[in-house]
Order: C-alpha cells, then sequence, then structure tokens
C-alpha cells in the first residue's frame, strides 16, 4: 500500500494542520526531505505555492519545489524527473476531477503509482486527499451560477480501495452526501474532517488530528445497515484489510 496521509481539510498558511505536516514530513525519515508540490487543482495557483514553500521550506526544513501543469506544460522526462526525485508529494486543494483529466493526459497518474511503490511519501488536502482513493465525494459541479449543486461520486486513482469524503467538520451536506452515496457505492469509506487525516502506512492505518475535536470516521453499509464509526486517534496502527472488508 506504501505510505499516504490523506487530509480532509484546513488551511495550510494558518497552521491549522501544522501536526499533521510534521508527520508526513517524519514518515520520510530525512530531516531536510525534498518536498514535491502539485498544485494542479487549484489551475497552479502562485500564491499556493507560496504558501507550501513557506511552510514546508522555511518552517519545517523541507527543500521544496513544484510541478506546474497548468500554467506550464513541461516535458514528460521533466515531469518524471520531478516525481521521482521527491521523498514527499504534496497535492493541494481544488477541483479534482479536473485536476486527475490533467494527470491523466500527462501520464502523471501512472508516474505517481510508480513513486509510490518505491517509497515516495504520498500526501494532500482536499482533492490532494480524495484523488488516492477508489471513489470520492466532490463539489466539482458548484460554479456561480449553481452553488447548490448536490456532492457528487467521482473516482480517483484507486491506489487505496476505498472510498472518501473530505471537510466534514465543516460541510454539513457532507455527511448526508456520503450516506447516500454508500448506498449504492461497494465497501467503506473515510469521512474525515477539517483538520484530521487519515494515514496509511503499508497495511496499517490510524487517524490523526492537528486539531480537537476533528476526526476520522468509517462509514458503511451492512446488511441494509448504516455504521457511522469514528476511528480511534492512537499511536498505534491497525490491520487496514480489517476495515475495508468490513461489508
Amino acid at each position: 500500500m506504501g505510505k499516504i496521509v490523506a487530509i480532509g481539510g484546513g488551511e495550510i498558511k494558518d497552521l491549522e494542520t501544522l501536526a499533521i505536516d510534521r508527520e508526513i514530513i517524519k514518515l520520510t525519515g530525512k530531516k531536510h526531505p525534498r518536498a514535491l508540490f502539485i498544485p494542479t487543482a487549484s489551475n497552479d495557483a502562485e500564491g499556493y505555492w507560496k504558501t507550501f514553500q513557506e511552510i514546508y521550506g522555511k518552517k519545517l526544513g523541507c527543500k521544496p519545489y513544484v510541478l506546474y501543469l497548468v500554467r506550464e506544460h513541461p516535458s514528460r522526462e521533466t515531469i518524471r524527473q520531478k516525481i521521482f526525485s521527491a521523498d514527499l508529494i504534496y497535492v493541494g486543494g481544488g477541483n479534482t476531477v479536473k485536476m486527475l483529466k490533467i494527470w491523466k493526459r500527462h501520464g502523471v497518474d501512472k508516474l505517481l503509482k510508480r513513486a509510490q511503490e518505491e517509497g515516495t511519501i504520498l500526501s494532500g488536502l482536499s482533492a490532494g486527499a480524495v484523488c488516492w482513493f477508489r471513489y470520492g465525494t466532490s463539489d466539482f459541479r458548484r460554479n456561480a451560477k449553481n452553488p447548490r449543486a448536490p456532492l457528487s461520486r467521482i473516482s480517483g486513482l484507486d491506489f487505496v480501495h476505498a472510498s472518501v469524503s473530505p471537510h466534514h467538520i465543516r460541510e454539513k451536506d457532507r455527511t448526508p452526501a456520503l450516506k447516500k452515496m454508500m448506498k449504492m457505492t461497494p465497501g467503506v469509506a473515510f469521512a474525515i474532517d477539517d483538520n484530521a487525516a487519515l494515514e496509511i502506512v503499508d497495511d496499517g492505518y490510524r487517524a490523526i488530528s492537528s486539531k480537537p475535536g476533528s476526526k476520522v470516521h468509517l462509514v458503511y453499509y451492512s446488511r441494509g445497515k448504516l455504521h457511522y464509526e469514528i476511528l480511534p486517534q492512537t499511536k498505534e496502527f491497525f490491520p487496514l484489510e480489517d476495515i475495508l472488508r468490513k461489508n
């Protein structure tokens, strides 16, 4: 399974996810790891990259660099070199559907899978969390003309054979939308609050957070009954396979 840290949300610039960010860096086993930031989901927002440089670079001691795929048109070889040079990869939030289309056009999805298999830490927030899973909830249909469009189920990269939904402590429509989705979706889902994360290390998992009250829930149907369970936050890792086959 490799190492994946999926963050439900939070403001990195306000240090809301700092404890989680430190855990991501710790997983590399290096004091000054090379940290690749991929901001495709935000249309390569320059301010987002500057924030990542400030937090992961100046504050946390990483060697940050960026992969632009919207504002620049790098060669396949440049993309490959950037991905395989990273100790950790952090994917920013934004439009998950658009991001995945761009990634697949450039072969980024396949390169990320190889990087994961070779030990690179994969991480990210919101869209950068959803992308690693088989399915996720997304608000990509919402815009200025239709701000209340319902959440949609989208397909991710399926590195983790489960569903995921971010922002559960902040966006009140997330929980009912996820419950509805899981009636028609096999397997289990993780409902992740802002300032909380699901950390997967090889065959184990645990819930972590950077703010009191932020949680990760396990959501699934079994024999027609909905289960919505809080995952305990401990130093211990639990077998991932035990929950992936719950229903």
